[in-house]
């Protein structure tokens, strides 16, 4: 198990392979500075100063490998709660290659992915649920999931859960007096008191799962898909959108034969924009593959912008794709530029949006509707309530909803002893312990940092 390695001076790569200006690599340990000392030229006399240095070989200061910057966190002051050196040199892959095999040869050890914040994790310096913040934010593509893991990151879940977890301690308290002292004076606890107890804390968890579809918006973004009849200017229209050309445009019906996606960053969530093959019927086997496709993303889709540049295809698109998808359907007018007139407001609520791919003019108008669109499917929470972001918290939010209304039940039905009540609360209590790594959840640990890059 990886906790059997928490002895070893661990070494790695802290920043991204490949070229660049500068590479960092971190050593953390009982052993880090007396392992940097063993292949550098000096080595800083304080704690949080950076020196500079020659980086060489092992033990042999004439096979210099760089000269770099050297600086020291002495723990528990440090990220991981342990000694951390941190060797900035010249970037490259080698270079940091070099060095981390000198470290090894100094007696390092190469770290496991994520094992800078496990070690965090271990010390008490993150719980469980921040160091998954650390991964979040690393792979967020949009500043919706930026936001998310910014505020999990300050422990604004952890505080969440902990107040549950207390609250639902304090009611496991009282049974206990009950159960371990029947003698005494003071009367049981209030069935109404525990039952409310109870409840708040069955809301509290309610709260947070109602947050899934938010992160999974603000996470993979908000599914819109440009559908219509061949050369109604969808390709023109998504390049327009997302601000460079992604998609081939061209006068040749039957041109996408094939789905394209393009993340879009905006708020409050990304929009995952999918331009499509033309809907129409086709003799041609492969079209008629990619319509198949189509049909398929309009089925899915948060939202489908219903393309065409005549009035009549618009009204046949928007009543075809209302037929296929239960989103928000969004008549646009395409190549407004060249209309002879306006198109009138379009079928069902909400009106037609008339837009130019060439001049720019409606795409404003157009974005703005979307976000009125997404916002039909999922509610923004508000800023009080952190989002649930990973199906390993909502799996155990669900496992201490299940806990706590399996105990409420006896409880209010008097069905079971309170002792055997009592372990459906202690349950709930585990599952919350197990959220932020109050518990011992070796195998937990070793789930969430092997998805880890290595130096983090």
């Amino acid at each position: 198990m990886r906790s059997s390695h928490a002895a070893d001076t661990i070494v790695a790569t802290a920043t991204a392979a490949g070229r660049g200006a500068i590479a960092i690599v971190r050593l953390s340990g009982r052993d880090a500075a007396a392992i940097v000392r063993r292949v550098s030229t000096s080595f800083p006399a304080t704690a949080r100063t950076a020196t500079l240095t020659t980086i060489h070989a092992c033990d042999a200061p004439s096979q210099p490998i760089d000269h770099g910057l050297v600086t020291w966190f002495e723990g528990p002051a440090s990220y991981t709660g342990e000694d951390v050196v941190e060797v900035a040199v010249h970037g490259g892959s080698l270079v940091s290659a070099l060095i981390v095999e000198a470290c090894v040869i100094a007696g390092a050890r190469p770290a496991l992915p994520g094992e800078f914040t496990e070690r965090a994790v271990l010390h008490g310096k993150l719980d469980l649920v921040q160091a998954e913040a650390v991964a979040d934010l690393i792979d967020a593509r949009s500043r919706a999931a930026h936001r998310a893991a910014v505020r999990q990151l300050d422990g604004s879940l952890s505080r969440r859960l902990t107040a549950m977890r207390e609250s639902l301690l304090q009611v496991d308290a009282l049974l206990a007096y009950d159960i371990d002292f029947p003698e005494e004076d003071d009367a049981p606890p209030s069935r109404a008191r525990v039952l409310e107890a109870c409840d708040e804390a069955r809301a509290q968890v309610e709260r947070l799962l109602a947050t899934l579809p938010a992160a999974a918006l603000g996470r993979d973004g908000a599914l819109v898909v440009l559908a219509g009849p061949p050369n109604a200017g969808k390709s023109a229209l998504l390049n327009a959108l997302v601000g460079e050309s992604r998609v081939i445009v061209s006068d040749i019906p039957g041109t996408t034969r094939d789905a394209v996606e393009v993340l879009v960053d905006d708020s409050p969530f990304p929009l995952r924009l999918v331009d499509t093959a033309g809907l129409r019927t086709s003799g041609d086997t492969l079209e008629r593959l990619g319509i198949e496709v189509s049909e398929r993303y309009v089925t899915q889709a948060h939202v489908v912008l219903a393309c065409a540049e005549e009035e009549g295809a618009l009204m046949r698109t928007v009543a075809t794709v209302q037929g296929m998808t239960r989103g928000v359907v969004i008549p646009v007018c395409t190549k407004a530029d060249r209309a002879e007139r306006p198109f009138r407001a379009g079928p069902g609520a909400v009106p037609c949006v008339s837009v130019s791919a060439f001049t720019g003019d409606g795409l404003d108008a157009l974005r703005a509707a979307l976000r009125v669109a997404v916002a039909q499917h999922v509610a923004v929470p508000d800023a009080a309530t952190p989002l649930v972001t990973r199906a390993r918290h909502e799996a155990a939010l669900r496992r201490a909803a299940d806990e706590i209304d399996a105990f409420r039940s006896a409880w209010a039905e008097g069905a079971l002893p309170a002792p055997v009540a009592a372990t459906h609360l202690r349950a709930a209590i585990t599952a919350l312990e197990s959220l932020i790594g109050a518990v011992d959840v070796d195998d937990v640990l070793e789930r969430v940092f092997r998805t880890f890059c290595i130096g983090k």
